[in-house]
C-alpha cells in the first residue's frame, strides 16, 4: 500500500490547474535519467581503471537499457494504476541508489558491482521513470499527443546535454592524477569517476523530486476546452476504440511496431554509446593522434544530445499533422541514406560528420517520442502506458544489439586509441540493413482488427486507495 502522499487520489488536479505544468514535471525526470546517453564521456576511464575491453564496459550500458525495457514492461500496469507521482518517486530512488552502488563498485575495483548498480538497479529506475508520465500526458493532451509526448520525452534525449559537460568538469575537479579535459590523450582516474557517480546520484534525486510533487492527473471526464473527441475519427490509423495491454500483444500491429522501434533504436544507439571516441577515431592523423580533443568530443556528445532532444519535439509534433506511419518512413528511409553517407564520406570533413550524425540522432529521438502517440492511435488510451512499457522491451533488445554490433566490430579491428574511420565502416553498413528491415515492417502496419477491441469503453484503471 502506498503512503497517502504518493497515492493517485492525492494527485487529481483541481479546477483551474494548467495542463502545461505537466510537461515540465515530466522533463525534470527525463533530463535526469537521460544521463545514460553520456556514458561515453567516462567510458575510456573505466576501461583503464578495470583494465578491461570496450565490450566489457559497454555491457554496463547494455544492462541498463535491458533493465529499462524489462522494468517498463513489468511495471507498466502498476504505473497506470497508481499514477505518475508514485512512479516518479520510485524511479528517483532506484536511479540514485544505482549511482551510489556503482560508485562503491568503482571504489573497490568490482566491475560486477557497477553492473549491479548502474546496470540493474539504475536500469529499473530508468524504465519506471521513462514511462511514468506517458499515459498522463496523453490524457492531458488528447488533441496533441505528439506534441505532448515530444515535450516530455525530449528531456531524455537532452539529458546528455547537461550530463556530458558537467561530467567532464567534475572529472577534472575530482581527478588527482593531472587529468586535463582539453588533452585528448589524458584520461581521468577511477577515483574521479567514483566521486562523479556519488555527485550525480545525489543531485539527480533532488531534481527528480520536483517532478514527482508537481505532476497531477486529470479528473474523470476532463477534456481540453473546445476539443471535439470525434475529430480523431476522421484520421487514418487512429482508433476511437480501446485495446487492453493483454490483447495488444496478441496483435500483429504491436509486433510490427516492436520491430520498427528495435531497428530504429539499434541504429541510433550504436552511435550514442560510442560517440566521444568515435569522432576522435574518424579524424586521427598519420601520427596516430586525433585532431579532435577530448573536450571537443565531449562537446560533440552534447551536440548529439541537442539533436536527439530537438528531434523528439520537432518530429513528434510534426507527426500530429502528417500521421505517425509517414513519419517513421522518414526516420527509417532517410536514415538508411544518412548511414551510408556516414560510412563512405563521413571522414572527409568534421562538419559533414557532425551534420550526418546529428540528423541521424534527431530521427532516433523522434522515433522514441512518436511511438507513444502511434500506440495511442492504434490501441486507444485505456492502457497505453502499460502497452508502451511492453513495447520498450524492443529498446532492451536494441540496447544489447547496438553496442554489441559496434563494439564487436571495433574490438576485431584494433585497440582503443588506435582505431580509424575504416574500422567503423562494417558496423555502419550493417545499420543500413537494420533500418531497411524496420522500413518494411512499418509499411505493413494496418488498423487493429475489431476482434481485439474491448466490448465497451472501459473505465480508467482502478485507483489505489490510501
Amino acid at each position: 500500500m502506498l503512503p497517502p502522499f504518493l497515492s493517485r487520489d492525492h494527485t487529481i488536479a483541481g479546477p483551474g490547474f494548467s495542463r502545461w505544468l505537466i510537461p515540465p514535471a515530466a522533463l525534470s525526470v527525463h533530463l535526469c535519467i537521460g544521463q545514460v546517453y553520456a556514458t561515453s564521456v567516462y567510458k575510456t576511464a573505466l576501461v583503464e581503471h578495470f583494465d578491461s575491453s570496450l565490450t566489457a564496459i559497454g555491457i554496463v550500458f547494455s544492462i541498463a537499457i535491458v533493465m529499462l525495457g524489462l522494468s517498463a514492461a513489468v511495471c507498466g500496469t502498476w504505473v497506470d494504476r497508481n499514477g505518475p507521482r508514485a512512479a516518479m518517486f520510485t524511479s528517483a530512488c532506484f536511479w540514485s541508489v544505482g549511482f551510489l552502488v556503482a560508485a562503491v563498485g568503482i571504489g573497490v575495483g568490482s566491475l560486477w558491482l557497477v553492473y549491479l548498480g548502474y546496470g540493474v538497479i539504475g536500469g529499473i529506475g530508468l524504465g519506471i521513470g521513462y514511462i511514468s508520465p506517458v499515459s498522463t500526458l496523453i490524457k492531458w493532451f488528447p488533441d496533441r499527443p505528439g506534441l505532448a509526448t515530444g515535450l516530455a520525452i525530449m528531456g531524455f534525449g537532452g539529458g546528455a546535454l547537461i550530463a556530458s559537460p558537467l561530467s567532464a568538469r567534475l572529472l577534472q575537479l575530482y581527478d588527482q592524477s593531472g587529468y586535463v579535459a582539453t588533452d585528448p590523450s589524458s584520461v581521468p582516474d577511477g577515483h574521479a569517476v567514483m566521486l562523479l557517480f556519488v555527485t550525480l546520484g545525489l543531485a539527480y534525486f533532488a531534481f527528480m523530486m520536483f517532478g514527482a510533487f508537481t505532476v497531477r492527473v486529470p479528473a474523470d471526464g476532463w477534456r481540453p476546452e473546445g476539443w471535439d473527441p470525434h475529430e480523431i475519427e476522421e484520421r487514418k490509423l487512429v482508433t476511437t476504440a480501446s485495446v487492453s495491454a493483454a490483447n495488444a500483444i496478441r496483435t500483429p500491429q504491436f509486433w510490427l511496431l516492436w520491430l520498427v522501434l528495435l531497428c530504429n533504436v539499434t541504429a541510433g544507439i550504436g552511435i550514442l554509446e560510442q560517440a566521444a571516441p568515435m569522432i576522435q577515431d574518424f579524424f586521427r592523423g598519420g601520427d596516430g593522434v586525433s585532431t579532435v580533443s577530448a573536450t571537443a568530443a565531449a562537446g560533440f556528445v552534447g551536440l548529439l544530445s541537442i539533436a536527439n532532444m530537438t528531434g523528439r519535439f520537432v518530429w513528434s509534433t510534426t507527426s500530429d499533422y502528417t500521421g505517425r506511419k509517414p513519419m517513421y518512413l522518414v526516420y527509417l528511409g532517410a536514415g538508411m541514406v544518412l548511414y551510408l553517407l556516414l560510412a563512405t564520406t563521413g571522414n572527409s570533413s568534421v562538419a559533414l560528420f557532425v551534420l550526418l550524425a546529428a540528423v541521424i540522432l534527431s530521427f532516433y529521438g523522434g522515433g522514441f517520442a512518436t511511438v507513444p502517440a502511434y500506440l495511442r492511435d492504434l490501441f486507444g488510451t485505456y492502457q497505453v502506458g502499460a502497452i508502451h512499457g511492453r513495447l520498450l522491451t524492443a529498446w532492451s533488445a536494441a540496447g544489447v544489439a547496438g553496442p554489441l554490433i559496434v563494439n564487436g566490430f571495433l574490438d576485431a579491428q584494433g585497440t582503443p586509441g588506435e582505431l580509424t574511420a575504416s574500422a567503423y565502416r562494417p558496423a555502419l553498413l550493417t545499420m543500413v540493413g537494420v533500418l531497411a528491415l524496420g522500413f518494411v515492417a512499418n509499411l505493413l502496419i494496418r488498423p487493429v482488427d475489431a476482434r481485439f477491441h474491448e466490448p465497451q469503453q472501459p473505465r480508467e484503471p482502478e485507483r489505489s486507495r490510501a
